[in-house]
């Protein structure tokens, strides 16, 4: 199997091209100082997935602009600080300031000359248009949480991409699943099917960071520890075909 065989490339965005873990830790800064206790790096974003998670699962209609207020809110009633209204509505938006990898408009420039480029994210529509403008480049379909009214890991997220995705001719064998999240998303991908590239921005860091723990460790079929070697490899295999 290479990188040639497929067509279509989707990606999650937030953790995969997004670095939502930089975006995190800035924007609860404020909190964070007003901890009742020293909170290391994993902690903090070890706390924020699962108050995320499970926000997700209770209120799946909610856009994640304003999920985010109530993560926020959670937070700071866990780590003893108290927390005003717009200080969690500040939190909500921030995530339209959040940071690109540095690698990801150079490499989604080149995918795009030799894939149609989707995504698939746990977001809202808002959010997403800002930082698709820090990427760069055209995507040929976006599917949000918002659109969906539903949060990875669920199957129903998929079962959309597919669909649509069918209707505009591309089926499960042309589609290479790209994401960070193996809980939202090599597990789902596994479920359906769906032939999987691990982008491992967690390297060096190891752990889950700020996702849940997958509890058995999905499979994938390629893994890269950035998005500029998965074009290298990319390069590589069209110069070998």
């Amino acid at each position: 199997m290479k990188l040639t065989d497929f067509k279509v490339l989707t990606f999650d965005c937030y953790g995969t091209l997004i670095d939502w873990e930089s975006g995190m830790i800035g924007g609860l800064g404020d909190l964070i100082r007003r901890a009742d206790r020293e909170l290391t790096r994993d902690e903090i974003l070890g706390a924020h997935a699962r108050h995320e998670s499970a926000q997700q699962k209770w209120t799946p209609a909610k856009r994640y602009d304003e999920l985010l207020e109530v993560v926020y809110r959670r937070l700071a009633e866990e780590w003893g600080v108290s927390a005003t209204r717009a200080e969690c509505e500040a939190y909500g938006r921030s995530v339209r300031n959040w940071p690109a990898f540095a690698d990801c408009r150079d490499a989604l420039a080149y995918l795009k000359r030799h894939y149609r480029l989707v995504i698939l994210s746990n977001v809202d529509n808002d959010s997403f248009a800002a930082s698709n403008e820090k990427l760069g480049v055209e995507f040929d379909a976006i599917y949000t949480a918002e659109d969906i009214g539903s949060y990875k890991p669920a199957d129903r997220n998929f079962e959309y991409m597919l669909e649509k995705l069918a209707a505009m001719g591309i089926g499960k064998g042309d589609i290479l699943h790209t994401a960070e999240s193996m809980f939202h998303d090599h597990g789902p991908a596994n479920r359906f099917g769906l032939t999987s590239c691990w982008i491992y921005r967690r390297h060096a860091e190891g752990g889950f960071g700020a996702t849940m723990t997958p509890g058995e460790m999905p499979g994938y079929e390629f893994r890269f520890d950035s998005l500029a070697a998965m074009v290298e490899a990319h390069g590589e295999a069209l110069g070998g075909s």
